[in-house]
């Protein structure tokens, strides 16, 4: 009898539920700078600004994004190491991370 590759063990007698390990994402290196973009794609014309370049691991990014959050008055999410935050205004973004001893650049339209 051939096993199927689309599907896995859930449940055994011996053991109870299988749990799947979990793999660690590798922090991306970047070259020190951290680039502010602007995006709408997908968003239906809502702009958010998207922070890339953040040497940090997915908790210290996701402590970071709150603090920016409150700082900007408005919502966002950490996503593949990288902060989105739901405004346009970058200036405020940036001075705030240049607060925190970040080179900051100004990317895109």
């Amino acid at each position: 009898m051939k096993s199927d590759p689309n599907s896995s063990l859930v449940y055994s007698t011996d053991g109870g539920r299988i749990t799947s390990t979990k793999t660690e994402k590798n922090i991306p290196e970047g070259d020190g700078i951290v680039r502010i973009h602007k995006d709408s794609k997908g968003r239906k014309g809502k702009g958010v600004s998207v922070i890339k370049g953040l040497d940090l691991d997915e908790k210290a990014l996701k402590t970071l994004a709150q603090k920016l959050k409150k700082q900007c008055g408005c919502g966002g999410t950490v996503k593949d190491f990288t902060i989105e935050v739901q405004t346009d205004n970058r200036d405020l973004l940036k001075s705030l991370l240049e607060k925190l001893n970040y080179t900051v650049k100004l990317a895109g339209g």
